[in-house]
């Protein structure tokens, strides 16, 4: 994932610090398959377009450590996706006992939504603000259809994300 990020600070209540941050990101999504008797792996990346939403609460000083919580929806839109076999001999082979539909299939529903949540530690210097962050995306969109007609019943994003971030002050 890569982006930028845009946060607006808007009060203080006591020492926790509330605002707003918008993010527009490049990301790739996707899943490795591999098969205990055959040399033969499947991947499939899928790159999105996404644009969270964040709750940003913020405790700490002016200029220093501080620690912070984001939470807020987020909508990704699916750009491209790329599937291949990478079998490890010579020969392709599909596993007589997997489950293989979805090798095939591309994604039904190009448009992604759930919820974001992270914490982290901020260091604001003169030199600007360096967030380090970790976080939890849970789509509750599902990329395949899922009526009781369609094969999969669930085929939605869960990540574990680390953030590394660099934010400079606009206006003091």
């Amino acid at each position: 994932t890569g982006g930028i990020t845009a946060r607006y600070i808007s009060e203080k209540y006591f020492a926790m610090i509330c605002g707003l941050q918008m993010e527009l990101n490049y990301s790739q999504h996707g899943w490795k398959e591999e098969y205990d008797d055959l040399p033969n792996t499947y991947t499939r990346t899928m790159d999105y377009v996404e644009v969270p939403l964040l709750a940003h609460l913020a405790f700490g000083r002016e200029r220093g450590m501080r620690f912070f919580f984001n939470l807020g929806p987020q909508v990704g839109f699916l750009l491209s996706e790329t599937k291949k076999w990478d079998p490890s001999k010579d020969g392709f082979e599909t596993p007589s006992n997997a489950e293989t539909l979805q090798h095939e299939k591309l994604a039904d529903n190009k448009f992604d939504y759930g919820i974001l949540g992270g914490a982290g530690v901020e260091l604001r210097t003169k030199a600007g603000n360096f967030l380090l962050e970790g976080r939890y995306y849970f789509a509750l969109s599902d990329f395949y259809g899922n009526t009781k007609k369609d094969h999969f019943s669930r085929s939605a994003h869960s990540t574990i994300q680390a953030k590394i971030t660099y934010l400079f002050d606009l206006r003091k």
